[in-house]
């Protein structure tokens, strides 16, 4: 049999391909419009201007993950586990638990910002006049107060599709509005109109579809299922506040970057790497389908304790992110300069140097993206807090020495840094264990 075959005629990996795909393909055309509403915004704001947009936003997002307790993984988990088993009323408790928490975490996280607001504008933006924007953009905070449960709920019932679909209409409501900003000379006020719009869309879509699906995996009544159906209490809250931790050190030392830049150097130098940043991340374009899609056939092959299959369907999932994402990393490091002057124009060729040294760490990062979730599912939810914690408070101490002396560059080498130390350690962890359930 030949190795093509191999994959063809695996049902499971035939499976997560096509599942991935029809997400990827609506992911596509929303890529195709959010490339456009960089084009448009770069290009009104300026630098200055789209640092400081990329300022709040991230802030918003930032602490809203302080809180976040990753109620999708915790869905997954147990939540997948429940279904498979057919405990549904355990299953119905899970979703009504995790609704209600991220409910309540969401509603602080925007009081937060805004009582926040005046220190984020001194000590982040640096441009007096704008602490407003953080408290206006964190309405986004409380149109998604259900987004992490509702994508856990359309993951374990196999509709993760649909997210893709929601995210293409609010991603052409978002350039609609920016396309006109652009060509009517509009402001930053608008442009930041445009994306709480888009937020406000995504968060009430992915909230209403996923009770369609919980009514008719459950029936009508599922929320009305007490929360003592839940036998493992402790279990599930051990769980929640471990992904709550390990979320919060991943977004303090590798998601908020934007915040760390303008706390550094200015938003000016968060305008380049923002755009750096962004082109990069377009790898994440092909795999966050992926993501989605392998962690409920990942946990539940733990369930089953099919090791041998694990790791095969690992090692084919590896084989294709690897080759699609050397391939797209090689583009981006020859041909970066022309993707910077089409996306953003002459004034932000300065952030080349940093996209350079960003694509290796997300070629890595995303060639390994089961790391964490495969440790989840095995159990191993601290391991990740440790792993994180450990390279990032090194990456942050290195910040300090260098950024400020080096520039963009300096946190660029260092974000690539903390992607391949901490992803290579905790997918070696996972393979090793693995290996030990396997009997070798």
């Amino acid at each position: 049999m030949s190795r093509l075959s191999k994959y063809k005629d695996d049902p499971l990996f035939t499976k997560i391909i096509h599942s991935s795909g029809v997400l990827f393909s609506s992911n596509t055309i929303s890529l195709g419009l959010s490339v456009l509403q960089g084009v448009m915004a770069t290009r009104l704001l300026g630098p200055s201007g789209f640092g400081l947009l990329g300022v709040v936003m991230a802030f918003a997002s930032t602490v809203n993950s302080l809180f976040s307790f990753r109620m999708s993984e915790l869905v997954v988990r147990y939540g997948g586990e429940y279904l498979n088993k057919g405990e549904k009323d355990k299953a119905s408790a899970i979703m009504k638990a995790a609704g209600l928490t991220e409910g309540i975490v969401s509603l602080l996280a925007f009081l937060v910002v805004v009582l926040t607001a005046g220190y984020a504008e001194t000590y982040l933006a640096k441009t007096p006049g704008v602490a407003w924007m953080f408290t206006v953009y964190a309405l986004g905070l409380l149109a998604n107060f259900n987004t992490e449960t509702s994508t856990g709920i359309l993951q374990v019932t196999d509709r993760i599709r649909l997210q893709g679909t929601i995210n293409l209409v609010q991603s052409i409501f978002t350039t609609l509005i920016i396309v006109g900003a652009f060509f009517l000379k509009g402001t930053l006020p608008v442009v930041l109109g445009a994306y709480l719009l888009g937020k406000t869309i995504l968060g009430l879509g992915m909230f209403i579809t996923a009770q369609v699906q919980l009514q008719r995996m459950l029936g009508s009544g599922w929320w009305k299922t007490p929360l003592s159906a839940l036998t493992s209490a402790r279990v599930l809250l051990h769980f929640a506040f471990s992904s709550n931790i390990s979320a919060t050190i991943i977004k303090i030392f590798r998601e908020s970057e934007l915040i760390w830049i303008g706390f550094f150097l200015d938003t000016t130098a968060v305008g380049y790497y923002r755009v750096a940043y962004t082109i990069v991340h377009f790898l994440a374009i092909p795999a966050d389908p992926l993501i989605s899609t392998t962690f409920p056939e990942i946990n539940r092959l733990v369930v089953e304790k099919a090791w041998h299959r694990l790791k095969d369907f690992l090692r084919k999932i590896t084989a294709l992110s690897l080759v699609y994402n050397l391939a797209l990393g090689l583009g981006l490091m020859l041909f970066g300069r022309w993707v910077i002057l089409i996306y953003s124009g002459e004034q932000y060729l300065d952030a080349y140097p940093a996209l350079i040294a960003l694509t290796i760490g997300l070629v890595f990062n995303y060639s390994l993206f089961w790391n964490r979730p495969l440790l989840l599912s095995l159990g191993l939810p601290e391991f990740p807090i440790y792993v994180t914690l450990i390279i990032g408070m090194l990456k942050l101490g290195l910040s300090f020495l260098f950024v400020s002396r080096y520039g963009i560059l300096a946190a660029a080498a260092l974000l690539s840094f903390y992607y391949i130390a901490s992803v290579g350690i905790m997918a070696w962890r996972g393979l090793k264990e693995i290996r030990m359930e396997d009997g070798g």
